[in-house]
């Protein structure tokens, strides 16, 4: 049986001018599937969020909801919804009646609009605020609304457009469970475009990373993140460090790379050169760093360094470790028992060959 594709974008291109708003950008969403687009601002993630729901003409390319090509096909053909950021609610209508409103644009009538309605309001945990108006209600909720909105009509896909960037950051990391928990339950195909790592991280089946108008990476949420395939992508995906180095040669156990300040750490095979010579970038995520106040000879990549700067966060503590002429970040989830950290004390950092990649540019 042939994978049922909700969504797909072959080869989509939007030009304004002189500037290529995206170029060539192919990906496919799956049927229920929770899609994002992540990247920084004006990498054209909301140029194919608008592309999809008609709101703009592609230059070049093809986009197919459903199996259907969308070429010259209206707003209101696409079997699709939007939410907005500002979450766009009618304020003159109370929360059944903004609900309520693409059903009477679809013609639907009487009963089946209130047991509709009712039934979504339920799914959103608002019963009995549907005589609220808007400015009645709270951020959150007001986005359950908009939720509502986008969902009753029961569309193919539902198209988020960072909608979540209003709230403030302990609503919007509960609003990220509650709207995860609600595609699941109601099934819709889902895309959203953001430029919050974290919240795609934790929303996504799968993510596409753009950067200047092209997909850079498409993948699941820990494969984009444990294994990057460009630089941009291993700093763009939460904090990680970039070390150049030269390729001395390759061994069973990895990739040995000597760094600028003379530095031999063990890589394991990434995306990346590997040839004797070669010019390369090591990215070692923080976390996956361990410290330790004594030497331990017979650990790979150990490297001693002094402590110049701690941000403690609770849960765990940043560190900023100076190796030599270079500045090393690490994580210590304050299970540090063998002293107290402080600024000015030597430290030895060690990482496996594994939790180092090799990158391209």
């Amino acid at each position: 049986m042939p994978i049922k594709y909700q969504v797909e974008l072959n080869s989509a291109s939007k030009i304004y001018g002189e500037t290529a708003a995206i170029q060539n950008v192919s990906f496919q969403i799956l049927e229920g599937e929770f899609f994002s687009i992540l990247g920084p601002s004006g990498s054209g993630k909301t140029t194919i969020l608008r592309a999809i729901a008609g709101l703009i003409e592609l230059n070049g390319g093809e986009i197919f909801i459903g199996g259907r090509p969308m070429h010259g096909v209206p707003v209101y053909k696409r079997d699709i919804s939007i939410v907005f950021q500002n979450y766009a609610l009618f304020p003159h209508m109370n929360v059944f009646s903004n609900v309520a409103f693409g059903l009477r644009m679809h013609n639907i009538r009487g009963t089946e609009v209130h047991r509709r309605v009712n039934e979504v309001l339920k799914l959103v945990w608002l019963e009995g605020m549907e005589k609220r108006r808007p400015n009645q209600l709270s951020g959150g909720q007001q986005q359950r609304v908009a939720l509502a909105r986008a969902i009753v009509t029961r569309p193919k896909v539902m198209l988020l457009d960072e909608p979540l960037g209003a709230l403030d950051r302990n609503l919007r990391e509960s609003m990220q469970v509650e709207l995860k928990t609600l595609q699941r339950e109601v099934g819709i195909t889902t895309l959203l475009v953001t430029h919050d790592q974290e919240e795609a991280l934790t929303l996504s089946d799968r993510i596409a990373i753009i950067n200047l108008g092209r997909i850079e990476q498409v993948g699941m949420p820990t494969e984009v993140y444990e294994s990057p395939v460009n630089r941009f992508i291993a700093s763009f995906m939460g904090q990680t460090n970039l070390i150049p180095g030269i390729v001395k040669r390759c061994t069973e156990r990895g990739v040995l790379v000597e760094t600028p300040e003379g530095l031999q750490i063990l890589a394991r095979i990434g995306k990346g050169e590997t040839k004797e010579g070669a010019k390369v970038f090591l990215a070692i995520r923080p976390e996956k760093i361990q410290l330790s106040s004594r030497f331990e000879p017979e650990m790979d990549n150990v490297l001693q360094g002094v402590i110049e700067h701690i941000v403690y966060k609770g849960a765990q503590t940043i560190l900023h470790i100076r190796v030599g002429s270079r500045l090393i970040v690490a994580v210590e989830k304050n299970t540090f028992s063998e002293s107290v950290l402080s600024t000015g004390m030597i430290i030895f950092l060690q990482w496996p060959p594994e939790n180092v990649l090799i990158l391209r540019e």
